[in-house]
């Protein structure tokens, strides 16, 4: 059986283009031991994946030249020697970018599909969705009565923070890359206010939206997004440092001019990976999960069609904001 898959031809200098992937022929190995054969229906594509890219140290290694790209992917299992996995069964793991996978069973989990379709533990059910709930509630410390601001509202991530903070009965304001990003922010999700960062200057319109100031910043943005952010934050606010989207592309982080406030603001901001707070995962699934399967969280997905070989195209466009939710690519 043959797979396709794509991988790193050149590390990308500033944007990726499609001449750093390469796609690729494979056989496609039969399982030992312990191993089970996936047949990716959906992939992920994510921004943390740019920073990969990159021949630097991070907190995960970088991609290797030549060799197939990984993420999260979610699939069929087509064969299996491994207890606890049949045929037929849906599965999610990180062999993505390919179009069948040979892994150990021990990397992959069953997929409850009466919940939410398969799909969406890639996104609002999956990682991203982890993410979201963990920054605001563990790292960001939502209190009774904060105003939240949330950076790239309408992405998978800050999606998810937003209604999490909304349900909570918090005052939620967002920022999206266009005005029709904006009105799914507002008609959709349901967010107190939202504005379209390329309309005005960030802190104008921050602080029109929260003239008393935020307690919150969940940061998916970076750059300016981070310095609105800490002027209008309140004595012993609170940032969530997620992503940096801005910067992802550029050869280096834009400055943060007001960084002193943050010393008479008594501000805390934080960082924190996603994979270092999977002990969380059951709360999450247990209030997050009922809230998808009642329909108070609203999810969206933008789904990439025409196979592994438009997955560098979906990424690409990811960078530059072209969806709406989580970007999936169909593989099957």
């Amino acid at each position: 059986m043959i797979s396709r898959e794509v991988r790193l031809a050149a590390r990308p200098a500033g944007e990726p283009q499609p001449s750093d992937f390469e796609l690729a022929e494979v056989e496609v190995a039969e399982p030992a031991e312990g191993e089970i054969v996936v047949r990716n229906v959906f992939m992920s594509v994510a921004p943390y994946m740019r920073g990969r890219m990159d021949d630097r140290k991070s907190y995960v290694p970088p991609f290797v030249l030549g060799e197939p790209l990984s993420g999260g992917a979610v699939g069929e299992v087509v064969a299996s020697h491994a207890d606890g996995f049949a045929e037929g069964d849906m599965v999610l793991h990180q062999l993505g970018w390919r179009e069948y996978a040979v892994l150990d069973a021990r990397h992959a989990r069953v997929l409850d599909t009466s919940l939410a379709p398969a799909s969406a533990y890639l996104g609002v059910l999956g990682m991203p969705g982890l993410t979201a709930y963990v920054g605001l509630l563990d790292i960001a410390g939502l209190r009774p009565g904060d105003v939240v601001f949330v950076s790239g509202a309408a992405g998978a991530v800050g999606s998810l923070a937003g209604q999490i903070a909304e349900l909570r009965g918090h005052t939620v304001i967002g920022s999206a890359g266009s005005p029709e990003k904006v009105a799914h922010v507002l008609d959709e999700l349901g967010f107190d206010a939202a504005f379209d960062y390329h309309s005005a200057p960030l802190f104008e319109q921050l602080r029109g939206a929260a003239p008393g100031g935020i307690d919150v910043y969940f940061d998916n943005v970076g750059g300016a997004h981070l310095e609105a952010a800490i002027g209008a934050l309140r004595r012993n606010g609170r940032v969530a440092l997620c992503g940096a989207i801005s910067n992802y592309n550029a050869p280096a982080a834009a400055a943060i001019s007001n960084i002193g406030l943050a010393i008479g603001k008594r501000l805390t901001l934080r960082g924190f990976i996603v994979g270092d707070h999977n002990h969380r995962r059951g709360a999450f699934t247990e209030e997050v999960g009922a809230w998808v399967r009642d329909g108070r969280v609203k999810f969206r997905e933008t789904i990439v069609e025409g196979g592994v070989g438009a997955a560098p195209h979906a990424f690409i466009e990811l960078l530059r904001g072209a969806n709406v939710g989580k970007m999936l690519v169909r593989l099957a």
